[in-house]
């Protein structure tokens, strides 16, 4: 019943910030599992499907006003917060990808590069991560002059191009330097 916590979406300008929390059986058998950014987009996705058929997981996050209202790294708790009260059962223990911790009442570790170390931590990378990408990729059909489905929000010359000529979008995270300054403009 130990569980691994990470979350995505930390950098980007825009969309939210989410977390997943994994516990995987003891003989889950997946190879593969690693920090989701070492991964390709085909890795990613077939491993997403082998830990969501054997695991126990819940994603959460927390969208941009939560963002803007509580800054990134508080949001970053939350949405970990979140997604470990969503469990269907209480983990043991939590090992959370990072070198903070939210307050809660869990027995608890962060890991610094966890998601690398621990097999489960790399399931909660990996489960936020795709998560996230779905979001964004269906926000670029919506706003498709920001290139979403191919940076996911993160601030690229593409996006930075689009934001100084269209401006931000309710899904822009405001409190974000870049957009800000496109606020003042």
């Amino acid at each position: 019943m130990i569980a691994g916590v990470d979350e995505a979406g930390r950098g980007p300008l825009a969309g939210p910030v989410v977390a997943a929390v994994v516990i995987l059986p003891d003989n889950h058998g997946i190879a593969g599992l690693n920090d989701s950014k070492k991964l390709t987009a085909k890795a990613r996705a077939r491993l997403e499907l082998e830990i969501i058929a054997c695991a126990d997981f819940a994603v959460a996050q927390c969208c941009q006003a939560e963002i803007d209202e509580f800054n990134i790294l508080q949001a970053t708790m939350m949405a970990m917060t979140r997604a470990v009260e969503s469990l269907a059962r209480a983990p043991r223990h939590l090992l959370v990808d990072g070198n903070r911790l939210p307050r809660w009442k869990y027995s608890a570790e962060a890991v610094i590069g966890g998601d690398a170390i621990h097999p489960c931590i790399s399931a909660a990378s990996i489960l936020a991560k795709e998560y996230r990408d779905r979001l964004m990729i269906a926000a670029a059909a919506q706003y498709p002059q920001y290139g979403w489905d191919r940076n996911k929000g993160y601030g690229t010359a593409e996006h930075l191009t689009a934001l100084r000529q269209y401006g931000p979008t309710p899904l822009h995270r405001r409190s974000f330097a870049p957009v800000a300054q496109m606020e003042l403009l």
